[in-house]
């Protein structure tokens, strides 16, 4: 039926019909477009846990000789690798060590997370020579930064392989990443791999960033050193009271540290939990650092330089 309005124009009918039928078929085709956009889950049939390989290359310089015998006799690797073995992946993922002519780096791209003896080698450099005000043993000031690492590119891996999205930079999911598994070791060990992760970024605390360093995919390593904090005193308030007591974490930052800490949490348990073999995880030891009473091997000091 064919419906006239006062002015005569028509508003029923055949034509109307059309244009509704028009706009369903663009809306239809948006929502197709729109859903192949999105990254698809990976694979459930293909996911399998222990699926992390490791590599200790031979270095290229001589120089880090003793740093490569020193990660394989303390089986640095494996120590990764069984952290890792809970998390099931749609293929196997290679993690090692190698030279990097002269370049401080780490990352992972095809299918394989590379740590750089050159970047190995800066925290080795860096490790305190006593305990430090924060009351944190020279141990941890290495340990903390090396698993930091290691657990950061494995964030970039896991974002890809499992098509997990992203929202906001990678590089700080990265780090969420890393943190919220440190969380998940006894407390002890939390607090250790936490403060020694967070005391990575104390030689540049006091540098001057400006222009286009803010341009860096990364955020300023103060930026990163209060996330780590953060996270760590919303998870465990009277873990890490001190940090706050003392003023490493100011005040104002974590009065809302809980809410961060459970925003990461529930993207962690929505996004990355479905992937974690809960068996496995539970039979994994949870405590495999140093004693606090080792002393980090001395670093004879290079002539080379290297850059970043």
């Amino acid at each position: 039926m064919i419906v006239n309005d006062n002015d005569g124009v028509r508003i029923g009918g055949p034509h109307r019909q059309g244009a509704f039928a028009m706009k369903t078929v663009v809306a239809g085709s948006i929502l197709i477009c729109f859903a192949l956009a999105l990254p698809a889950s990976a694979d459930a049939a293909a996911l399998k846990p222990r699926r992390v390989d490791i590599e200790y290359v031979a270095p290229k310089s001589p120089e880090h000789r003793e740093l490569y015998e020193r990660l394989k006799q303390q089986r640095v690797l494996e120590k990764i690798r069984d952290v890792l073995a809970p998390l099931k992946l749609p293929r196997r993922l290679l993690v090692k060590t190698e030279g990097c002519d002269g370049v401080q780096n780490a990352w992972y791209d095809e299918g394989a997370v590379t740590v750089c003896y050159e970047f190995l080698d800066a925290l080795w450099k860096n490790v305190a020579q006593q305990t430090t005000p924060a009351g944190l043993e020279p141990i941890d000031t290495l340990v903390g930064p090396l698993v930091d690492v290691f657990l950061h590119e494995m964030g970039h891996a896991t974002f890809d392989l499992l098509r997990i999205p992203v929202l906001g930079r990678e590089e700080d999911a990265a780090d969420y990443f890393s943190v919220y598994i440190m969380l998940h070791f006894g407390k002890d060990e939390a607090r250790r791999l936490i403060l020694g992760n967070a005391y990575q970024y104390k030689p540049d605390l006091q540098g001057s960033w400006t222009g286009q360093k803010f341009a860096n995919e990364h955020g300023t390593p103060a930026q990163r050193f209060y996330n780590v904090l953060c996270l760590a005193y919303g998870a465990d308030e009277k873990l890490f009271q001190d940090v706050v007591d003392k003023g490493y974490l100011p005040k104002d930052r974590a009065d809302g540290c809980d809410a961060e800490y459970a925003q990461v949490a529930y993207a962690f348990g929505k996004l990355i939990q479905p992937y974690i073999d809960r068996n496995l995880a539970r039979r994994l030891h949870r405590t495999w650092l140093p004693p606090v009473t080792v002393r980090p091997p001395y670093r004879a000091e290079s002539t080379s330089a290297t850059a970043r």
